[in-house]
């Protein structure tokens, strides 16, 4: 018992840390334990003892990274979960609980990064004409669908999403994302049409006299979890026959999002201050797309760019 609160109490110390230092969200930090406490009851087993987290050597991580590997864990987690162990032991060595970093010398595996399962145009306007618009929570979802799709948000985002945030004169949202990093998003006049009939005509049916400054709200007047949302897409894509043969994700329409901007000439740089991405280098998963339409415009208008 004693091993399970020392880590524990280990956990919550990083995980208030990297609140205060980089205002991560609740998903973020939620991840950061997971990995870490798997790593800790599988140190716990492996010794036999009282081994706690600032025990570990550079020998445990070793063979934890390559038990994972042998139960054929993806890459991308094991990847992940190496990183999130490096931020923990950092953590502890700046705070004086060790006195040498075990997570030194250890390589992060470069992965290859694949383009995530996307929908083409025509496949997102039949998800977005899914929703019964003779039920309230049908236009609910069409807004919601409508203002996912037009501004590229994250499914956490939207759900979030509150009035103080909308500017219905300017179209634009103002999002806080990840890091606590501000960023304006564009809606279109098609979403805020939608935008604002939900308004007009659904939500306060839907509220019932509970007043709240969040849009998007359940029958109960509440706002709705990422799991919920994340049924309805599958739920949507099932009506109308898409995505039967595609991996969907709950960023699929943000993905769609990108795909369809870089299809019409958007620059890879506007794209990324969309999707707000601290760092080019995540955008660029995306950049066969871009490559892919230049060498259309180039076959299209260059005199030498195709054979006659």
């Amino acid at each position: 018992m004693r091993v399970l609160e020392l880590d524990a109490n280990l956990l919550d110390e990083f995980s208030d840390a990297l609140w205060l230092e980089d205002g991560l969200s609740r998903n973020t930090l939620d991840s950061y334990r997971n990995d870490l406490r798997l790593f800790s009851e599988w140190l716990r087993k492996k010794s036999q003892k009282d081994k706690v987290l600032t025990d570990a050597t550079h020998s445990d991580l070793l063979e934890f990274l390559a038990s994972r590997v042998s139960a054929k864990i993806k890459a991308s987690t094991t990847s992940r979960e190496l990183s999130s162990l490096k931020r923990f032991y950092r953590f502890l060595l700046r705070q004086g609980k060790i006195t040498t970093d075990p997570s030194l010398n250890i390589e992060t595996p470069k992965l290859m990064r694949s383009l995530p399962e996307s929908l083409t145009e025509k496949e997102v306007e039949l998800l977005l004409s899914a929703p019964d618009l003779k039920h309230p929570l049908g236009l609910r979802d069409r807004a919601m669908l409508e203002v996912l799709y037009a501004s590229g948000l994250r499914v956490s985002e939207l759900i979030n999403l509150r009035y103080s945030q909308v500017s219905m004169d300017m179209g634009v949202l103002r999002v806080m994302g990840k890091g606590r990093k501000e960023r304006l998003a564009p809606l279109g006049e098609e979403s805020l049409a939608w935008l604002s009939r939900y308004t007009k005509e659904t939500r306060p049916t839907l509220l019932n006299g509970i007043v709240t400054d969040t849009i998007f709200v359940t029958m109960r007047g509440a706002a709705m979890t990422r799991q919920a949302f994340w049924y309805l897409i599958k739920r949507y894509a099932q009506m109308v026959g898409i995505g039967i043969d595609k991996q969907l994700s709950p960023h699929t329409l943000r993905h769609a999002f990108a795909t369809h901007l870089l299809n019409h000439g958007a620059d890879l740089r506007v794209v990324q201050l969309l999707l707000g991405h601290a760092d080019i280098s995540t955008t660029q998963i995306y950049t066969h797309i871009a490559r892919e339409r230049l060498k259309q415009l180039h076959a299209k208008h260059h005199p030498r760019g195709r054979s006659n």
